[in-house]
């Protein structure tokens, strides 16, 4: 088994907590490189993980001989320019969630790996319903909701509104683009059940329209929604509505209802509940042990780099989407219309 050879950029908590472990568990991978925002971070997360090479700059790492794969871990506003010096370096890559700033960048990374199809590209997936995915999906093909009518998602951290923080960099537009919240995590899910969106009509609203950028001290223009409701048409003929909020505190709710003409599903944390006409209440399904999902991203790349397996969580074809979903969801909060999809 040759063994391959992983440069890290970017080196976030979900690098250090996932994917570095992850890799570095994978018997014949080996972590050779890293190079994060400053030397010292760089020099800390080698030390952490016994990485031999730390680099000063993205660009000396990725193209520099000692690497097969390049692992992105940075802010979104990174993820273009590095994924196509790494198609162009001749590297596989995986790239942190969210894949782009907006649709015009997933696109030109989306058209690089379709030019490069010796290549392994892949987005880190949404985790949120790995665990019910293939039960959810299952379902719906078998006719258990019958024809389905509504899709309601809903997401709340539970947390009361911060007038006082810093610009996080989730809600700094130079850093995550259009992105929102967990907007793009969710819709990503759901497509996996249901399909995509064909047209959006959102509102959202940011409630503390300054914040102090803690590099600089400035304050800077929030340009991030707080708090979002998008309603949707589904191809598959079902309507649909996505409520994301960051500003509702002791709620705490991560919910979806998926209603057919024959039955309901509802997804509440990691418990999936059913019901069909004729039942009076709900109940619990459960779901079988061969049919549980779970994190595997890290073996999934270096499977797919070994001709073991075909990527699916997540192409850059599904990036496309719902960064295409994102940009649609963005610019009818600003522009006050309907946007149809694809863009």
């Amino acid at each position: 088994m040759n063994t391959i050879r992983v440069g890290v950029v970017g080196a976030g908590r979900n690098t250090i907590d996932r994917h570095i472990p992850g890799l570095q568990a994978i018997e014949g991978v080996e972590v050779v490189s890293v190079c994060n925002r400053s030397r010292a971070s760089s020099e800390r997360v080698a030390r952490q993980f016994d990485i031999p090479t730390v680099y000063e700059s993205w660009t000396e790492l990725i193209e520099a001989p000692d690497t097969d794969a390049i692992m992105i871990g940075t802010w979104p506003y990174m993820h273009c320019a590095m994924t196509l010096a790494a198609i162009s370096a001749g590297k596989h890559l995986l790239c942190e969630a969210r894949m782009a700033m907006n649709a015009d960048e997933a696109q030109i990374m989306r058209d690089a790996a379709h030019e490069n199809p010796d290549l392994v590209a892949q987005i880190v997936p949404s985790p949120v319903t790995l665990w019910a995915d293939k039960t959810l999906s299952r379902l719906i093909a078998e006719g258990y909701v019958g024809d389905l009518l509504t899709v309601e998602i809903r997401s709340s951290g539970g947390t009361f509104l911060d007038k006082t923080g810093p610009l996080h960099w989730r809600k700094d537009f130079d850093l995550s683009g259009m992105n929102i919240m967990s907007m793009g995590i969710w819709y990503e899910a759901m497509i996996r059940w249901v399909g995509e969106a064909t047209r959006v009509m959102a509102m959202g609203k940011t409630f503390v329209k300054m914040r102090k950028d803690e590099n600089t001290g400035v304050m800077r223009a929030v340009r991030v929604p707080e708090h979002v409701e998008v309603l949707m048409d589904l191809a598959c003929g079902a309507q649909g509505c996505l409520s994301m909020t960051s500003v509702q505190g002791l709620i705490n709710v991560n919910e979806i209802i998926l209603c057919g003409s024959e039955g309901t599903l509802c997804v509440e944390g990691e418990t999936l509940y059913g019901g069909r006409r004729g039942d009076d209440e709900l109940h619990e399904i459960a779901i079988a042990a061969e049919d549980r999902g779970s994190w595997r991203v890290e073996a999934e790349f270096i499977g797919a780099i070994r001709g073991q397996e075909k990527v699916t969580h997540t192409t850059f074809d599904d990036g496309l989407k719902y960064m295409q979903f994102t940009e649609a969801v963005y610019r009818s909060i600003a522009e006050g219309k309907a946007i149809s999809l694809p863009l």
